[in-house]
């Protein structure tokens, strides 16, 4: 295929049909399709990880049909020895004195290639394949060979324990788990699975076409397109907290990885035809920075909580604020002052059991000062409702930017080739949980406004105001 028609499906609704031949049949499978063909636009290596008989193979064939070229398969067990892998020496090289492999039908000639159970390879294999990862190049004898490999996908039924395994696990940057179709998609397996190693059949249709090879030429043209997209600040400011959480939970990333994850985020980014990375992008991120499985949810709770908040005011200090506000009132609304008459003296209890208290001799009870609820001067009262007001209106530009917020991020994740719905719905809920609690929040500062504005004004207003209520923000 031309490199011009390969631009034409590299753009956003061809790549949405590539993702679905690469899916098309594999029930529950659109997360690891989404995964490969990323990893397949930015040149990096996948691991999937899960049991035996989820289709991990079939995935790394499909993948191999996008991809064209050569490609290799093998099984790894620890008596795997690197010629299965890299070819047999070289008779005719070795009588004139050379070290060197017929390499030909091997994996150093593949675009593509398949390792299953790669964590059991002995470490020949294993160094020997650190080289041909990371840099693409074979040492052939004396020479270092470029090698043609795209995208190497393993498998392997669980992560290594190993700590020597560590470098080679971080050069696969994709690593996406694959679990055993749910009970809920039970009988749809068992009624229209596809069978592992099918071939997509002419009746297919648009999803056979889809499958047809993409020119590596034009591959390569977009990730050197993809260097020049922008990573806006905004962007980099929730890289720097995900990678402080990450610490936190021994979650290691190392710097090189870090590197290579916004070169991925920017192939991402450019391939939903935008030019600069948008927070929307980072749902990618449990694919380049989980180790295990389970690492998956938490961080895409924390994603949907990073995304779902971009706002200008916390609900939660909102709520601190309102409740500073309602203490206030109960404090001021209920304390009481001694009463005076007309002429300034004190209000006495005159009358007990209708006698006059002077007419009771000794034997009157003791009088006391009659008590009302205080009242504030109008500067007082104006100073409690202008700071509420100050609260209103940055709860009222809050809430214009976040319907704003809102918008944008679900045009985002709309059109976003890597999301999944059920990961746009997280965003959104949050989204809208978040403004909810404002507008609660925003609705009980009116109710605590109006019964300051209710509080009894005395007559008297020396012009002094009291000190602002704390709030903890």
């Amino acid at each position: 295929m031309s490199a011009a028609v390969t631009a034409d499906r590299l753009q956003p609704a061809g790549l949405r049909a590539l993702i679905a031949a690469v899916g098309h049949g594999l029930i529950e499978r659109e997360e690891q399709a989404r995964c490969l063909v990323l990893a397949l636009l930015s040149g990096e290596h996948l691991l999937l990880v899960g049991p035996p008989g989820t289709a991990k193979s079939e995935l790394a064939r499909r993948l191999h049909r996008l991809a064209g070229g050569a490609y290799f398969e093998r099984l790894l067990t620890r008596f795997s020895v690197p010629e299965e892998l890299f070819g047999p020496l070289s008779l005719a090289a070795l009588d004139e004195g050379r070290y060197e492999r017929e390499v030909r039908g091997y994996l150093p000639t593949a675009s593509v290639a398949f390792l299953d159970e790669v964590f059991k390879a002995n470490s020949a294999i294993l160094n020997a394949l650190l080289g041909l990862l990371n840099e693409r190049v074979f040492d052939q004898g004396a020479q270092r060979l470029a090698v043609p490999l795209v995208t190497l996908v393993a498998a392997s039924n669980e992560p290594p324990d190993d700590p020597g395994l560590a470098a080679f696990h971080d050069r696969f940057l994709f690593r996406c788990p694959v679990a055993p179709v749910s009970d809920e998609a039970f009988g749809r397996l068992l009624g229209k699975g596809v069978a592992p190693g099918s071939a997509l059949s002419s009746s297919d249709g648009p999803i056979a076409e889809a499958s047809a090879p993409l020119d590596l030429s034009a591959l390569q043209a977009l990730r050197e397109h993809a260097a020049t997209v922008a990573l806006p600040e905004s962007v980099v400011a929730l890289l720097l907290a995900l990678r402080e959480r990450l610490r936190a939970a021994a979650v290691p990333v190392s710097d090189r990885r870090w590197v290579r994850i916004v070169a991925v985020l920017r192939v991402a980014a450019l391939a939903n035809g935008r030019s600069a990375v948008a927070p929307a992008d980072l749902c990618v991120l449990p694919w380049l920075v989980c180790e295990r499985a389970e690492e998956h949810e938490p961080l895409r709770e924390w994603l949907a909580a990073a995304l779902g908040a971009g706002q200008a005011v916390d609900p939660q200090w909102l709520w601190r604020a309102a409740q500073a506000f309602e203490r206030q009132l109960e404090l001021e609304s209920s304390a009481s002052e001694l009463a005076f008459d007309d002429s300034g003296k004190l209000a006495l209890m005159r009358s007990v059991g209708g006698a006059e208290g002077s007419e009771l001799g000794e034997g009157a009870p003791r009088l006391s000062a009659f008590s009302r609820r205080k009242r504030y001067s109008a500067s007082h009262i104006g100073a409690r409702l202008a700071q509420i007001d100050q609260l209103l209106g940055e709860v009222a530009r809050f809430t214009a930017a976040a319907q704003a917020h809102e918008q944008r991020l679900a045009d985002q994740l709309a059109g976003n080739l890597w999301v999944a719905p059920a990961f746009a719905q997280q965003v959104l809920a949050v989204l809208r949980t978040n403004r909810e609690r404002v507008l609660a929040g925003e609705a009980a500062l009116r109710d605590t406004r109006a019964a300051f504005a209710a509080l009894p004004v005395g007559e008297s207003d020396d012009g002094r105001t009291p000190e602002p209520v704390p709030l903890d923000g």
